[in-house]
């Protein structure tokens, strides 16, 4: 209905229309950015908006996690704590049963390596969650960033988005 009253003020109305009264204004109440949000993913699985992590941001913050766009200021080794929207899980023939999680947050992308243990013991969590709080140390190899996954929690207040999952 709000495309039709658009399309109305942009041309002549015509003598149809000219004594239509004004649209009454919604009883509704104005929708907040995460609300938009989620009404975005919800009737297309996409937003033109804000990442989802940058509403969790503070919470994350408090919870050590580090923003993926930051990663590559620590030295490899260094212990730490991502998290994002799982945007791929990928377990290749040739990886003897390692897992590849790639999430994303607001800043970047970053992955992890899920040995097959690991994957054993939190398959619910690691298949299952459209979001991850992935603990880890982190390595460097020709300039290419990744986490050693060693805990993984689900992050409940991730908008759930698809992933594009490969086997």
């Amino acid at each position: 209905q709000a495309l039709w009253q658009v399309a109305r003020l942009s041309r002549d109305a015509g003598e149809l229309y000219q004594d239509q009264a004004d649209a009454v204004p919604s009883p509704l109440p104005e929708m907040s950015e995460v609300d938009r949000m989620i009404a975005d993913f919800e009737g297309t699985g996409l937003t033109t908006g804000a990442h989802p992590l940058t509403y969790l941001r503070p919470t994350l913050s408090r919870m050590g996690v580090v923003p993926a766009g930051l990663i590559e200021r620590l030295e490899p080794g260094t212990r730490v704590r991502v998290a994002g929207s799982v945007i791929v899980r990928q377990r290749p023939g040739t990886a003897k049963g390692v897992l590849f999680v790639t999430v994303e947050d607001e800043t970047g992308m970053i992955q992890a390596v899920v040995r097959p243990d690991q994957l054993e013991r939190d398959r619910q969590v690691l298949v299952a969650s459209p979001g991850l709080v992935i603990e880890g140390i982190l390595r460097s190899k020709d300039g290419s960033w990744t986490i050693q996954g060693e805990r993984y929690q689900a992050l409940s207040e991730v908008v759930e988005t698809p992933s594009h999952d490969f086997r």
